[in-house]
């Protein structure tokens, strides 16, 4: 049943209504059975592509949808609450475009955002690396000026979409300083770029998550986005709003398995009645709409604050932990629902649990995300955090 919504105006809630109804004719059909093949499926981003879904949340005239961003999080909502591998799919090609849109050049900007915005082109975003997965500012792959080009070095571990995008955004370190990272956008065929063998993963199958190699890769420095050395600025200064976008798929996630163990507990019967008249099974059932309901509202919470041009940092690490959490709740007890039929691979509440675990994991684990508000209410409160309780 589809979740009731509250939309700033009647454009954007038809918006919604058409990728629900778009998510479930084309999308739902074909998502088991892609997962369990591991096909990426790059047919369903230019589905959404062509109606303007993949630039929704970025200005018009640079080819988005000029939506706020609390349409753009329920759009991807109704996607994962389908198929989560294309949700997390829309979320990092957005955060691949956040550089180019808030820090590139008018040049820049109409020489590539037309086709990444429309539905061209799909991105990916590299920045972490293995041994610097929650500390970017480890990382060692380089950046070397070489005349009028860089030339990258180094490998970039985690990339979704890898090996199958048209371009990345890749953070690289220019000099010996800490922070002394700078950012790139490397078309897809630029020589010495390679991609490892995807990642055998739990969940998320559909998604080729792979380890980007760089071997003397060279790149012109007009793909250079802002200043020598602020790389992470630019890229940390997106990961907030990477974090509503996971959160949202979190959300959608955890309410198809709401949606599929409801339907289930209405059909499903014992001792001569639905299980959702049994009390102990209403009230699990009714925790999971809770859980699912809050989670929306922190997400779009955060979001109105974005839209508003306030700070929402905290609020958006709130919204990730609070959604992701949820939806490993929400799906683990789907298949208690379901009983022995939820642990089979007949029914798709199994996929969605193993999907939900990585949602506590990527865009910073929910440990990074408890730091972070930690370290907010420490500043907010003019004190520190100094111990744990």
């Amino acid at each position: 049943m589809p979740a009731t919504r509250v939309m700033p105006t009647e454009e954007s809630a038809e918006l919604v209504r058409l990728v629900r109804e778009i998510a479930t004719r084309e999308l739902l059909p074909r998502s088991a059975e892609a997962e369990a093949d591991e096909a990426f499926p790059r047919d369903a981003f230019r589905l959404l592509g062509g109606l303007g879904v993949l630039g929704l949340p970025y200005p018009e005239e640079h080819g988005g949808g000029g939506q706020p961003y609390e349409v753009y999080l329920q759009v991807l909502e109704e996607v994962a609450a389908v198929w989560a591998t294309v949700g997390v799919g829309l979320s990092v090609h957005a955060l691949s475009c956040f550089g180019l849109v808030t820090r590139g050049t008018e040049e820049q900007q109409r020489r590539w955002l037309p086709d990444m915005l429309g539905g061209g082109l799909l991105g990916a975003y590299c920045l972490s690396e293995a041994h610097a997965g929650s500390d970017p500012a480890a990382m060692r792959a380089t950046a070397r000026r070489d005349g009028a080009d860089y030339v990258i070095n180094g490998s970039k571990a985690w990339t979704t979409h890898g090996g199958h995008a048209d371009f990345y955004k890749v953070m690289a370190r220019t000099s010996d300083a800490r922070y002394g990272i700078s950012c790139f956008l490397v078309p897809a065929d630029a020589q010495g770029l390679s991609a490892d063998p995807p990642e055998r993963k739990m969940g998320l199958t559909g998604s080729a998550t792979t380890t980007m190699r760089f071997e003397n890769v060279r790149v012109a420095a007009e793909r250079r986005l802002g200043e020598e050395g602020e790389g992470l600025r630019i890229a940390l200064a997106g990961l907030d709003a990477g974090r509503l976008g996971i959160a949202a798929v979190a959300t959608g996630l955890a309410q198809g398995a709401l949606d599929h163990a409801v339907a289930y507990a209405k059909e499903r019967e014992t001792f001569g009645r639905p299980i959702i008249e049994h009390q102990g099974l209403a009230f699990l059932l009714a925790d999971m709409d809770a859980a699912v309901q809050s989670a929306r509202a922190t997400v779009l919470h955060a979001a109105r604050l974005k839209d508003a041009g306030r700070p929402y940092s905290r609020e958006a690490s709130v919204a990730k932990l609070v959604a992701t959490d949820h939806a490993m709740r929400v799906t683990t007890d789907a298949v208690q629902v379901l009983g022995g039929y939820g642990y089979t691979r007949d029914f798709p509440v199994e996929r969605y649990m193993r999907e939900a675990k990585v949602m506590q994991i990527f865009e910073g684990t929910n440990q990074i995300q408890r730091m972070v508000i930690a370290r907010h209410l420490g500043t907010d409160s003019g004190g520190s955090i100094t111990h744990d309780s």
